[in-house]
């Protein structure tokens, strides 16, 4: 295996003997070949749909397949061999419809190779093998670390907005134009493409393919659920049986509260499952009680201690430890070997199992300080509605400067960086965040400007959308472009939906980006120069260094 796609890989480089993440070879090299068989399933969907023919369930897959290689997904062997037999199915159905209607419409039926015929073995050995043969090592070998790094930049933005894409689908929301473009990027992949320039290009495209994903999902969610509105979210456990649900997937949520209403059960949101508590389709619920613990990264610790059943949904899951495998379950496309799959929404043995576990007590529930809340929902919809004031607020001087502080959130060293960052913002900026890396500072006090809080929780990573929209509103309103408005991007990355954002905010042409705690291994110095060149994306430095650059010297006089 070689595996580099997030930022925690092993010594910056990336993971050759077993993944940070806790994935074994065998599931690396399952995932890429994956990844090149869906390929495979794209030349063919890619070719048919040019032709007039459209396939729903082999768009659904393909998100559905590159979701499950993001980092943190899916760990287990047997579903992702699954997958791979799944995506020979569907490649056959792709190339007879293919080639139907070339022959129907008098089209010259092309000779594919590659992916388009590549074969799984079917021992482990064998397997290991062909991933090989296909994998980064091997590219690199072929083309030179900077066109494979090229070639993944594109890849692993395209899997993150695939994540995106497979949310907005499960609440119904698909756009037949954007799963075109999924196709024709995993063709153009499939060609094994080494222009500099156009796989450059190829990646703001991915840019502009995600911003799609997002719009999609942001319809999506509001549509279903309505526009967030600011809330209190509840940090001190109330006593009662008790659910963790963690993940993103608001639909999971729903389904769980549905099926817990008078159990007597009390639901509490982990990770980036937050936000989803300023939702009013959502909050409704009574036994909707509030959020429970930080970011994904320290769920070894806040699981272990959690007195009740755990439900994974989406990205962000660990190794469980042995202390709380039996009252752990995933759904949807997270899996971990061992571990109880729920499947159809049938939530029944995750409330057996906070059912049988002691649940929050009086003599356990005394940890927890009394009455502590987060401000959440502070989505376009709530923000744009005050727009006047803060416009005017910024016209008379009171607000001096925006700082995006977001994005994911990790364990490595250097992330300590986003808490003095946020803590050194002077006190007459405001401070919008959004992803699991804003539990490096959410619990702090800002206080407010005017009535106007100083920190406003966007959301989760797909709410980057909500961001996009408040950034190009104020735009709009001083006549001038996004990068020309007193706002400052201060992003953290971890996995490949953050790096699908970042080529969104650079098909945008938003400049002057600082991006941390470390650079993506697949970036290599050549690329680096070119989006410093093009759009002066830059390193983090230290947070007193970074604001004096952004502001001046009176920077670091004040802050929260």
């Amino acid at each position: 295996m070689l595996c580099y796609q997030c930022e925690q890989t092993y010594q910056g480089t990336g993971c050759a003997k077993h993944g940070v993440c806790g994935k074994a070879p065998a599931v690396s090299d399952l995932q890429d070949l994956l990844v090149y068989i869906s390929k495979g399933v794209s030349m063919y969907a890619h070719r048919a749909r040019k032709l007039g023919v459209v396939n729903k369930e082999i768009d659904v897959f393909i998100s559905e397949a590159l979701f499950s290689t993001v980092t943190n997904v899916n760990f287990d062997e047997a579903r992702l061999r699954n997958l791979i037999l799944r995506a020979v199915q569907l490649r056959s159905t792709a190339r007879q419809l293919y080639t139907d209607a070339a022959r129907t419409q008098g089209v010259e039926v092309a000779t594919l190779s590659g992916p388009a015929v590549w074969q799984p073995a079917s021992d482990n050995d064998r397997l290991s093998e062909q991933a090989g043969e296909i994998g980064v090592q091997a590219r690199r070998e072929k083309h030179g670390e900077q066109t494979a790094g090229l070639q993944d930049l594109v890849l692993f933005g395209l899997k993150g907005l695939c994540a995106y894409t497979d949310h907005a689908h499960i609440l119904g929301k698909d756009d037949e134009k954007h799963n075109g473009a999924i196709h024709e990027t995993l063709d153009f992949l499939a060609g094994d493409p080494t222009d500099t320039n156009a796989l450059l290009g190829a990646a703001l495209k991915v840019g502009e393919m995600n911003l799609k994903a997002m719009e999609l999902l942001d319809a999506a969610n509001t549509e279903t659920y309505g526009h967030p509105e600011p809330t209190e979210a509840q940090l001190t456990p109330v006593l009662g049986k008790a659910i963790l649900i963690s993940g993103h997937d608001p639909r999971d949520l729903e389904a769980l509260l549905k099926q817990t209403e008078g159990t007597g059960i009390n639901v509490y949101s982990h990770g980036e499952m937050l936000p989803l508590l300023a939702y009013p389709g959502l909050k409704k619920y009574s036994h909707l009680a509030g959020h429970y613990g930080t970011a994904w990264q320290n769920q070894h610790e806040e699981f272990e201690k959690f007195p009740g059943s755990i439900l994974m949904t989406t990205n962000c899951i660990q190794r469980p430890k042995n202390s709380y495998r039996d009252r752990i379950f995933t759904t949807g496309l997270v899996a971990w070997p061992g571990v109880v799959h729920v499947k159809n929404d049938d939530f029944e043995p995750v409330i057996a199992a906070a059912l049988a576990a002691e649940g929050f007590t009086s003599e356990n529930i005394g940890e927890y300080e009394s009455g502590k809340t987060i401000t959440v929902g502070f989505g376009r919809n709530t923000v744009m509605s005050v727009a006047g004031t803060v416009i005017e607020a910024v016209k008379q001087g009171a607000i001096k400067h925006f700082f995006l502080i977001g994005g994911c959130d990790g364990a490595k060293p250097g992330r300590n960086y986003y808490t003095e960052f946020a803590e050194a913002v002077p006190d007459d900026c405001v401070i919008l965040t959004l992803a699991c890396g804003k539990f490096r500072f959410n619990r702090l006090v800002f206080g407010d400007i005017g009535g106007i809080p100083r920190l406003l929780d966007i959301g989760q990573c797909n709410d980057a959308y909500s961001a996009i929209q408040i950034a190009v509103a104020l735009a709009g309103a001083f006549n001038t472009d996004v990068n020309s408005l007193p706002l400052s991007m201060i992003i953290s990355w971890y996995e490949q939906k953050a790096v699908a954002i970042l080529l969104t905010l650079l098909h945008l042409g938003i400049k002057d980006i600082r991006l941390g705690p470390s650079l993506p291994a697949f970036v290599t110095p050549a690329v680096l120069g070119v989006l410093v060149e093009k759009f002066n994306i830059k390193p983090i430095s230290t947070a007193k260094e970074d604001l004096r650059a952004i502001l001046g010297e009176e920077a670091i006089t004040t802050g929260a």
